[in-house]
């Protein structure tokens, strides 16, 4: 249990450092962080969680991360439902958690997104479902090859965290614009239950293409990364 509890609250730091950076400090008057700020708050949540709980749990918090671990041969599939659920719950408490927090500030109103995921008219820069599909596989695609390179046992050790972290950052900097950056399942979930509605209906894009993106890093690092014999 004690795993699934570091997943829970890994995830949940995810979601409150990462989501909370947007909805409460992204576009603070004068002293906004903006998209540069939210984007690494995303980095630094995972970078501080790698170091804290990777020794417990691998610091998976994220669904299609522990899927493509189990895809890349790294991660068993008897821990992979629990490990879902504990991932997802996190981001949930965490999204209850900003909620109370956001909903202090006279005006506050769910409808003007909080930080969920979206298309087409909800999507920050207005690209549609094909731009949002797109975008979530490749980015996790590719998160998925630094994760399985920088942990792979013939990489400099120590420094997984940072270039996971740092990873993590530099997808968001890149997509925020498109989907508002999911590549994680239980970072979408946890507040698109908040918002309900349009976020609840969109949801499925932000597990589908995350998990199918995970599959295909997997893959191809099995390909690229194989030891030559």
């Amino acid at each position: 249990m004690n795993k699934y509890g570091a997943e829970f609250f890994g995830t949940f730091w995810l979601v409150l450092g990462g989501c909370g950076s947007a909805v409460l400090a992204a576009a603070f008057p004068e002293l906004g962080i903006g998209l540069l700020g939210v984007s690494l708050a995303f980095g630094l949540t995972v970078l501080t969680m790698a170091f804290a709980i990777g020794h417990v749990s691998g610091c998976h918090l994220n669904p299609a991360v522990s899927v493509g671990l189990w895809a890349g041969g790294r991660f068993p599939a008897s821990e992979l439902l629990p490990y879902i659920v504990a991932q997802v719950l996190g981001g949930i408490v965490a999204g209850g958690v900003l909620y109370l927090i956001a909903s202090g500030k006279a005006g506050f109103d769910v409808a003007a997104g909080f930080a969920s995921n979206g298309y087409g008219e909800h999507s920050p820069g207005g690209y549609g479902l094909l731009a949002a599909l797109v975008t979530e596989v490749v980015m996790t695609m590719m998160f998925l090859l630094v994760i399985l390179g920088a942990t792979d046992r013939r990489a400099p050790q120590g420094f997984a965290p940072i270039a996971i972290g740092l990873c993590l950052t530099l997808i968001h900097l890149i997509s925020i614009p498109v989907t508002n950056t999911s590549v994680n399942p239980a970072r979408s979930t946890g507040v698109a239950v908040f918002v309900g509605d349009w976020a609840v209906a969109q949801l499925w894009l932000f597990w589908v293409a995350p998990i199918a993106g995970a599959v295909a890093g997997a893959a191809i690092y099995r390909f690229i990364g194989k030891e030559n014999a």
